[in-house]
């Protein structure tokens, strides 16, 4: 049995006691100290030894030291008394561990004694309360934020999505809370409006999953980044599509309400320099760069200094393995413009795939489609895996309802590549992953319609990371 001394006077320590009390472990044995007697009921007399005297009187407290603590926990109201019973303490236990309840006016330098500010936990409290703001465990782990609770609100990006579609790298949900019922995660399990998720991970990850639960339409490029980059490298693009390219960046920009930056490498000619230069306002950044070295760690710079969120390339520089690469590594979306006309574009086409990452993607998709004023058309291939795709399909279909979105799911019994070359006002949506980036010819002869995604160059495309 371990001994515990507790030396109380005021309503926290007596209330205190009262919570020792209620505790499950039969493991330890506490000696009270008051400097004036409280009745307590129901208390386990087995677990209990009470004492009523003056704890800065150490003739008194020397004799209950007599036996060995393995800690004391000190809870009383006068700071002066708190630091005489310290030293008396001390003056018999040299290193017996202290935990003291502390109002803000002690300090301490002993490594055995610990402080527990009372305005710190009250105001930690307070912080639970407040909406838009996570509940991290205090008293779990090291209390950094590694544990924490987040009430899923309804318009979410992760409402109807299923666990398995979600990538937890660094961060898991370790627990489901619905209608005050515990519903232990699967990978089939759906997540639904008002669950409360329990998340374990590093304290700078859940910060983010947290910000992507609560994140609503209207917010993209968020949380990739807050603004637009418009690439351009003259080596690569010609002066007729870069004028387009920046027509159509500009349209974008509009419509998404977000900074457009304009950056310029190898520049050769004057005439599209002025014409850029020209474009400079308040929610218009050109940025020129004349010694363009090495492309990838330049653009990866730019990505980070101007908070990118959205890269916005002609289909000539998407062609280059070596920048579809650089685009990959940033892990942002990509928009690659075609020769088409943007402002004509009605419907959002996506090919449902034999794996999961259109519905990792969904979120943006639905943000996307929202901001641009698309219809929502899902192509499937109706002749593979309509296992998964079922609940994919049932997915988007919640999501539909959710945000009155209207989804129009087109079962194509032929490559759903070559129907959609019969169709004009559209744009592509499709996860940005690591086979994109791979050259055309070592995908020739594949059946995957993503990493076939060239066979739609012409017609404007957004390649969207897979994350979360």
């Amino acid at each position: 049995m371990k001994k515990v001394l507790i030396i109380s006077d005021g309503d926290v320590g007596t209330h205190f006691i009262r919570r020792v009390n209620e505790t499950y472990t039969s493991e330890n044995i506490y000696y009270v100290v008051q400097t004036k007697a409280v009745e307590f009921l129901d208390i386990n007399p087995a677990r209990f030894k009470f004492y009523e005297f003056d704890p800065t009187s150490l003739y008194k407290l020397a004799n209950l030291l007599k036996m060995e603590f393995i800690e004391v926990i000190i809870a009383m109201d006068s700071p002066i008394e708190i630091e005489n019973t310290i030293k008396n303490i001390r003056t018999i236990k040299k290193h017996l561990r202290i935990i003291v309840l502390n109002n803000g006016k002690l300090t301490n330098e002993d490594a055995n004694i610990e402080l527990v500010n009372t305005n710190e936990l009250i105001a930690s409290r307070l912080l639970d309360y407040l909406p838009n703001v996570p509940v991290i465990a205090q008293n779990v782990g090291i209390g950094e934020g590694e544990i924490m609770e987040v009430l899923v609100p309804f318009g979410s990006s992760f409402i109807y999505k299923h666990l398995g579609a979600i990538e937890q790298n660094n961060w898991q949900i370790v627990a489901i809370y619905r209608n005050r019922k515990l519903i232990m995660p699967s990978r089939r399990r759906m997540i639904q409006p008002n669950d409360l998720l329990v998340l374990v991970g590093d304290p700078v990850v859940l910060k983010s999953v947290y910000r992507s639960i609560k994140q609503e339409l209207g917010q993209f490029p968020e949380p990739f980044g807050t603004n637009l980059l418009l690439y351009i490298d003259m080596d690569i693009v010609n002066k007729i599509t870069i004028k387009e390219a920046i027509r159509r960046a500009t349209f974008v920009h509009k419509k998404f309400k977000h900074k457009l930056v304009i950056k310029v490498t190898n520049p050769s000619d004057i005439d599209i320099l002025q014409y850029v230069k020209s474009l400079r306002d308040l929610n218009i950044t050109v940025d020129i760069d004349y010694d363009s070295n090495d492309l990838k760690e330049n653009f990866l710079k730019d990505i980070k200094a101007y908070h990118i969120g959205l890269v916005i390339i002609t289909k000539e520089m998407f062609s280059d393995c070596y920048v579809r690469k650089a685009m990959y590594e940033a892990h942002v979306p990509v928009l690659k413009l075609s020769e088409k006309r943007f402002s004509t574009l009605k419907d959002a086409g996506m090919i449902l795939a034999n794996n999961r990452d259109l519905e990792k993607i969904s979120a943006t998709i639905f943000d996307i489609s929202e901001q641009m004023n698309f219809n929502i058309e899902i192509y499937n291939y109706m002749q593979e895996h309509q296992d998964e795709k079922e609940q994919v399909l049932e997915h988007y279909s919640n999501l539909a309802t959710i945000f009155s979105k209207n989804i129009k799911v087109v079962k194509a019994q032929e490559n759903p590549i070559f129907k959609l070359k019969q169709k004009e006002n559209f744009i592509q949506l499709l996860p940005f992953t690591k086979k994109l980036t791979t050259r055309h010819l070592y995908s020739l002869f594949s059946t995957d319609s993503e990493k076939l995604y060239y066979k739609l160059d012409e017609y404007h495309q957004i390649f969207i990371p897979v994350q979360l």
